[in-house]
């Protein structure tokens, strides 16, 4: 009986019990319904996974106080206050390279038996800089130009002449008011003359060509100056920057094959978005060889860029912490996209790589591609046989990225080599289109420590950092840098339209054209003692005029030509 009451005193409270347990379950149940309902699909949680792992790549996480991620790149740019695919004050400036009333023709000035003939050095953009300056050359010795020899030896192997690549007869015809230029030499009483072969010394001024150069071709008639890359001096007289000018951004024009092939590469990317970014990437192994920085990638990276370094005997490598810290090591794939983001281009902006063989490819293109999805390269806009004329020949190749790098809406550079250096000039004097230069000595302290700040801190920093490294006008002093750069006498100011523009503002009470942020982070800029001047070229002729922001505007490998004992060394850098 005992035993009996027991069970039923179980029973009864058991019974009791139930509707409790019912209401329990059943608020567990709409519980989990819930978090079920609210929370991502697995797909979704691989994909932000994912984003945040390849958009960054190997971004470090910093932690606010709930936990909860700090350092998140952004999709969009984030920059409505301000065109990122325009310059400024671009409208008040434009090129000018008219000669002026002083300068005489060619008929008046050119003495008959006198031929210069010139043999450029290194590639495509190295040679562009040697045939512009030999006109100047002919023009100082009062020569004909013969039209000059291309370089067929160097590291790139490219047996392409002159009229493979340059539409020759354009280049005659419109030099015809400068000098007057030849296909060939012609024979001397139906006999090859003797030519005189000779090389002048680098920066040769016109004192240092009418001293040197100018009792040779009068003795001999005909010389040949050979290895001709710099090797004019570069500050001249206006007349002569000007005539710079017309031969560089008028003259020199690549042929009808070239230029239909470029433009139809530039179609390709207007069809694709309304605005573009050009990248010279300049990644390859041989040039991270060169730099002796590390990117990262352990004993494999060094091995292989050790191995590479052994081909030069005069190449050693140096501390990669001090040449990452004086600004002299490219930014990684990964460093360029944070940077571009950060300065306002977001996930939907398509990009053009203009490079060559991209080091451990995938590895670090990956979150470059991760960062800009709509990635491109002639390759991959045009068909292997639409490229068959031209992939033989490495000159013609380059001038294909040239012209989609001077079309386009942005052009970003990340070295100082002469692709650079030239396209930074032609983008000035057409208009100062946006030119990006990474300011690699700033920037390097920057990427560092990103992990523990917010993206909101680092993109602006980066932008405080990139002031003066955009492509605007006045930027730099007039003189200073590399001519082919920075070719201020051939850049003229609408000065009548600005002082408009500047008094409409005064009445509407608008101040300058920087944004609230910028003037927040403006302190930034008194933080100049790492900050590298514009070097200074041909001491005696320094114009203490100042124009401009006193900054250097070259990065990465600031490499000037002819510094090494190696000439295929200097070739492959140069360019």
């Amino acid at each position: 009986m005992a035993l009996l009451r027991r069970r039923q005193n179980y029973y009864h409270r058991l019974r009791r019990l139930l509707p409790a347990v019912s209401v329990v379950s059943c608020a567990l149940l709409v519980f989990f319904s819930l978090l079920s309902f609210l929370a991502p699909s697995p797909t979704d949680v691989d994909h932000r996974h994912l984003e945040l792992r390849h958009s960054t790549s190997n971004i470090g996480v910093g932690n606010d106080a709930a936990g909860v991620p700090s350092f998140r790149v952004p999709r969009e740019g984030g920059r409505s206050g301000r065109d990122v695919w325009s310059s400024r004050n671009a409208k008040f400036h434009y090129g000018c390279s008219n000669a002026s009333s002083k300068f005489p023709r060619p008929e008046a000035i050119t003495q008959p038996n006198r031929y210069l003939m010139i043999a450029t050095s290194g590639g495509l953009n190295q040679q562009r800089t040697g045939i512009t300056d030999a006109v100047v050359a002919a023009r100082i010795l009062n020569a004909t130009l013969v039209v000059p020899k291309l370089d067929q030896k160097s590291f790139w192997k490219d047996t392409s002449n002159f009229s493979e690549i340059f539409d020759v007869d354009w280049f005659i015809a419109s030099l015809t008011k400068d000098v007057r230029i030849i296909k060939e030499l012609p024979k001397k009483g139906g006999k090859p003359w003797g030519v005189r072969s000779m090389r002048v010394p680098r920066k040769c001024s016109e004192r240092c060509y009418n001293n040197r150069v100018l009792p040779v071709l009068l003795k001999r008639h005909v010389i040949q100056l050979s290895k001709f890359d710099y090797r004019l001096a570069n500050k001249l007289s206006t007349d002569l920057q000007k005539l710079r000018c017309r031969v560089n951004y008028h003259a020199l024009k690549f042929t009808d094959p070239i230029s239909a092939m470029g433009q139809m590469l530039v179609n390709r990317m207007r069809m694709r978005s309304k605005h573009y970014i050009a990248l010279h990437l300049r990644f390859e192994p041989d040039m991270l060889a060169f730099s002796g920085c590390d990117y990262g990638g352990g004993e494999k990276e060094r091995q292989d860029l050790g191995a590479i370094r052994k081909r030069w005997k005069t190449l050693h490598i140096g501390n990669p912490d001090k040449a990452r810290r004086q600004g002299k090591c490219p930014l990684t794939p990964e460093e360029v996209g944070l940077m571009l983001r950060a300065l306002g281009y977001g996930s939907d902006v398509h990009i053009y790589v203009a490079s060559g063989e991209v080091y451990g490819r995938e590895k670090y293109l990956a979150p470059l591609k991760a960062l800009f999805p709509n990635f491109h390269s002639k390759e991959t806009i045009a068909s292997k046989e639409e490229l068959a004329p031209f992939a033989s020949f490495s000159s013609r190749m380059a001038a294909l990225d040239f012209i989609v790098c001077d079309e386009s809406d942005v052009f970003v550079t990340n070295n100082n080599g002469n692709m650079a250096r030239i396209l930074a000039g032609r983008r000035r004097y057409f208009g100062h289109k946006p030119t990006i230069r990474p300011n690699a000595k700033k920037l390097y302290r920057l990427f560092p420590v990103r992990a523990n700040m917010t993206w909101e801190a680092f993109a602006l920093k980066v932008r405080s950092y990139q002031r003066g490294f955009m492509g605007e006008p006045m930027e730099v002093r007039s003189g200073r840098g590399e001519f082919h750069e920075n070719p201020s006498s051939c850049i003229c100011e609408d000065s009548q339209a600005k002082a408009m523009k500047d008094s409409t503002n005064r009445k509407l009470g608008k101040g300058s054209d920087n944004t609230r942020e910028e003037a927040e982070s403006a302190a930034d800029d008194l933080d100049m003692d790492n900050e590298p001047d514009w070097p200074e070229q041909e001491d005696e002729d320094q114009d203490d005029g100042f124009a401009g922001r006193d900054q250097f505007n070259g990065t990465g490998l600031d490499y000037e030509p002819g510094n090494s004992d190696e000439p295929e060394l200097d070739e492959l850098l140069s360019d």
